[in-house]
């Protein structure tokens, strides 16, 4: 069996957890933050789990 290449773009967006679950940053924080409230932004601050249709997806990207 060959080594498998991890697709360097998700590494730098997803990360795993110690029981096998995708880690992923949520959107919305990047710029336009005056117009967000404080409770909002410290909100999208916050990292959530991958979505169950996705995770097999973003597994084969980052095998290691």
């Amino acid at each position: 069996m060959p080594k498998l290449k991890t697709h360097s773009g998700a590494a730098k967006r997803f990360k795993k957890t110690a029981s096998g679950k995708v880690k992923r940053s949520k959107a919305y924080k990047r710029h336009i933050l005056t117009s967000k409230t404080t409770k909002k932004k410290r909100h999208l601050d916050m990292e959530t789990l991958v979505s169950k249709a996705d995770t097999p997806k973003i597994k084969r990207m980052i095998p290691y």
